[in-house]
């Protein structure tokens, strides 16, 4: 049977559809209530999560290198500190650092012309509280250096490379070893 030279598909005794370029089921169904999201729902919310990813996930792993640059700029205050009080109070003055926990101490010796400060105390920082550095969060030394020892004119034993773990080479602090420059 032809209507208007469709076919008619019959599904339990009576015509179901007719098949043609417009029609495809004789029953319209009709999508009222289906949850969905619109494409611009979506769009914002992905470019929000991004947002989010972008600015918590660096914090919560704590790669944001903030801490390991303040620490570097820390170390490198106190080692110039340390120097220019050696030149100062024509005393050897050294800086010993340990891995646990990390920290950079200072110590100045008590007689003119030591080598060492074993027979020294505490190096009071600026605040005249004993100088020592600590890092905020997960900083630390790549390699636990040697200890740096500044003479009473400010030059240190030998020369040094710090390097900062986290921070690049072109970071790593430098102490000269003819001038005690620190860089």
């Amino acid at each position: 049977m032809n209507i208007e030279g469709d076919d008619v598909f019959f599904a339990k005794g009576r015509p179901d559809g007719i098949v043609g370029s417009f029609l495809f089921h004789s029953k319209r169904e009709k999508y009222h209530g289906c949850g969905g999201f619109s494409l611009i729902e979506l769009v914002v919310t992905i470019a929000l999560l991004g947002i989010v990813a972008a600015v918590a996930i660096p914090r919560l792993q704590g790669g944001s290198g903030f801490d390991e640059r303040a620490f570097h700029d820390s170390v490198v205050a106190a080692l110039r500190y340390a120097q220019k009080s050696a030149i100062a109070s024509r005393r050897t003055v050294c800086a010993n650092f340990s891995a646990s926990p990390v920290q950079v101490s200072f110590r100045i010796s008590t007689l003119i012309g030591a080598t060492d400060c074993s027979t020294g105390s505490a190096l009071a920082g600026p605040t005249t509280t004993t100088l020592v550095v600590t890092p905020t969060g997960n900083a630390g030394f790549a390699a636990l250096p040697a200890n740096i020892v500044f003479d009473a004119a400010g030059r240190p034993a030998s020369g040094a490379t710090i390097n900062i773990a986290g921070l690049p080479a072109s970071l790593a602090i430098t102490v000269e070893a003819e001038t005690g420059y620190v860089h």
